[in-house]
């Protein structure tokens, strides 16, 4: 089975003075410098968050969830190395991310919703709780199509066909869960601990349909370090850029899920 592995000090230098005017301009620059870093580190997720970014109407948006690791593997962990020790990191995320299109677009507005089905399957029969009946519950809830993912490719057949591409296009693509520079992985530590068993790697997306996508389609991963390949390779397979996070992400509040000290975004 394919398993996927995831200098001296400064001198010295002497302070010359410096008129009060052209040290209030310097301390002014500063401050502005500052906002900006912040905003290319750090903000970019919690406006997407709090005022969503304008999306097309009609065609289809894609949601992706990836499935939770186990807790039997993320046990045998040191306790701040480990992951999932809820199952719906990805679920709530998504379902947050329903909520907010809906509200922007109105209740009809046409969202599929990929789930990688079988790590729900095993994190329900380890958790003793009717996991999948409580995801297609948020389905009826909020009236979307979904759809349930096998295996990695599966998201490439749905981007190419779907829906009719000569009618429908892929207006928008987001996917919540595990991942690393090279792949979007559907199920890691679920069947081995700290490796994936399914996975789509960035290899694969060369065959994604370009003509799938709006010229204006908005695409964002929330998973570890895409922006570090995976998001160039997403724009030469499919013309549209996708954003990434350079670092990891910490969904230790699956309402907003943010950047870990360090990271910022970019595609």
């Amino acid at each position: 089975m394919p398993v996927l592995v995831t200098g001296p000090p400064r001198s010295a230098h002497l302070i010359m003075p410096v008129h009060p005017a052209k040290l209030i301009v310097m301390l002014i620059v500063m401050v502005h410098s500052g906002l900006a870093m912040a905003q290319g580190r750090g903000s970019f997720f919690k406006k997407s968050s709090s005022t969503p970014e304008q999306v097309e109407n009609g065609g289809e948006f894609i949601i992706v969830s990836g499935g939770p690791a186990l807790r039997k593997w993320e046990d045998l962990r040191e306790e701040n190395e480990q992951h999932d020790r809820w199952w719906g990191n990805f679920i709530r995320a998504a379902r947050a991310r329903i909520q907010q299109l809906q509200q922007q677009h109105g209740a009809g507005y046409p969202i599929t919703w990929l789930v990688y089905r079988p790590g729900y399957v095993t994190r329900s029969e380890e958790d003793g709780q009717p996991l999948i009946s409580w995801i297609e519950s948020v389905r009826d809830k909020y009236k979307i199509n979904l759809v349930w993912l096998e295996t990695g490719r599966d998201i490439i057949r749905h981007i190419n066909s779907g829906k009719d591409r000569k009618r429908v296009k892929v207006v928008g693509f987001e996917y919540y869960g595990h991942s690393n520079q090279y792949a979007f992985m559907m199920d890691y530590s679920n069947d081995i601990l700290g490796a994936s068993t399914s996975w789509l790697h960035e290899k694969d997306l060369q065959d994604i349909q370009p003509s799938a996508f709006s010229g204006k389609a908005k695409c964002r991963s929330y998973g570890c370090k895409t922006g570090e390949s995976m998001s160039a390779k997403w724009r030469a397979a499919t013309g549209v850029r996708m954003w990434g996070a350079k670092g990891k992400t910490d969904y230790s509040n699956p309402l907003k899920p943010t950047l870990s000290p360090g990271g910022y975004w970019k595609r």
